[in-house]
């Protein structure tokens, strides 16, 4: 079911999404279909609870013997995750009564949501949802002599632990989960190799680890560089939230992102996004707008495969102007130097179109686009 109106089609059509989540993935997916995107799912990591592991009942029973003045809760899934081990554990009325005479201090909303269905209350929680300014409030108001349990996030907050100690806390880190990488990589390498090939127009964020492990699965493959290159071109990231962004921005490429951290308006400011960067063109009296996999021509959607769309976005770069066979061949992907191919992915891109006039033949030198209302 898609969200399109009277005026025309939904604001995602004809557009392909990578979506690099594992949780939640369906939910975001979902969001993305209803808009009219093509979505690729490739689970840039995996999550593991550790409800079994000895470090977080070790962690446990050493706060519950000795609880701690300040209490850091960074994820809404590891916080909850926390108190299920403790309960399966015996030990989650001892957990709560320990964390509720601490003073909480939770990262956003979510975990905030969390705390507070546990029963606990929390102190105060940053705008900007980010780790860093916890660490700012703490050491700001002083954190010399005091115990301060920090929830860890799936990989170590750089420096957090280690400020805190610096400035005379004891700290005792929770690690509730794990985040390591997919289980099957292969759905991450082909997201890869889509990605440097401009086969997705967009790539989703939710988590900080899930790009991590996109940059270093393509750094594995020797990829790296081109995918860096892609994020930043055509390729458009978006990420929930600015702690999500950190990795690419750190990696030179700036991602947008919402001014409120969910899901929703993640979407929604993707739709804003993609739409403005496909080209609108008038090619003999009809309106034609590319867009990824897709072809809006008066907009009816008119799905073109990739060797005809290769060639349509060089031919609309100069609207009217006769392109050799030459210069087309060489955007053919995997054309080889054979011209006929050229000839061939024009004949399909007629047919996928499916509208006459709008390629015209220049006789014995090349293409082009048919420009204003009747050329």
């Amino acid at each position: 079911m898609s969200d399109a109106g009277a005026d025309g089609p939904s604001p995602l059509t004809g557009f392909t999404v990578g979506v690099t989540a594992e949780r939640r993935a369906g939910e975001l997916g979902a969001l993305l279909g209803r808009r009219g995107a093509e979505v690729v799912y490739a689970p840039a990591l995996r999550v593991v609870p550790l409800a079994g592991d000895g470090e977080l009942r070790a962690a446990t029973e050493r706060l519950v013997a000795r609880p701690p003045e300040v209490v850091v809760a960074s994820t809404a899934v590891g916080f909850r995750g926390w108190g299920e081990a403790a309960e399966g554990w015996g030990t989650g009325p001892a957990l709560l009564a320990a964390l509720g005479g601490a003073r909480l201090l939770t990262r956003g909303p979510k975990v905030t949501g969390a705390v507070r269905a546990a029963g606990l209350r929390e102190e105060w929680s940053p705008r900007s949802e980010a780790m860093g300014e916890v660490l700012e409030r703490l050491l700001a108001e002083g954190v010399e002599g005091l115990r301060v349990a920090v929830q860890l996030h799936g990989e170590p907050v750089p420096g957090f632990a280690e400020a805190l100690r610096a400035a005379g806390a004891e700290v005792v880190g929770v690690p509730v989960y794990r985040w390591l990488p997919p289980a099957d990589p292969a759905p991450l390498d082909r997201l890869v190799e889509a990605t440097v090939r401009r086969g997705v127009d967009a790539l989703a964020f939710t988590s900080a680890p899930a790009v991590t492990s996109l940059l270093r699965r393509a750094e594995a493959l020797g990829r790296r560089k081109a995918l860096v290159d892609a994020l930043r071109g055509e390729v458009l990231p978006v990420c929930v939230g600015p702690v999500t962004a950190l990795p690419l921005q750190e990696a030179g490429v700036e991602p947008v992102r919402p001014e409120r951290f969910r899901l929703g308006p993640m979407v929604q400011r993707l739709c804003e996004e993609l739409p403005g960067r496909a080209p609108l063109l008038t090619v003999a009296g009809h309106r034609v707008r590319l867009r990824g996999h897709a072809v809006l021509v008066d907009d009816e959607l008119r799905p073109v495969p990739p060797a005809p769309m290769a060639l349509l976005r060089t031919l609309a770069r100069s609207p009217g102007r006769v392109v050799g066979r030459d210069e087309l061949l060489r955007a053919l992907p995997g054309a080889g130097h054979d011209e006929h191919a050229v000839e061939g992915a024009v004949a399909r891109l007629r047919a996928a179109l499916g509208v006459p006039g709008l390629v015209l033949t220049a006789a014995g030198r090349g293409y082009r686009l048919a420009d204003g209302p009747g050329a």
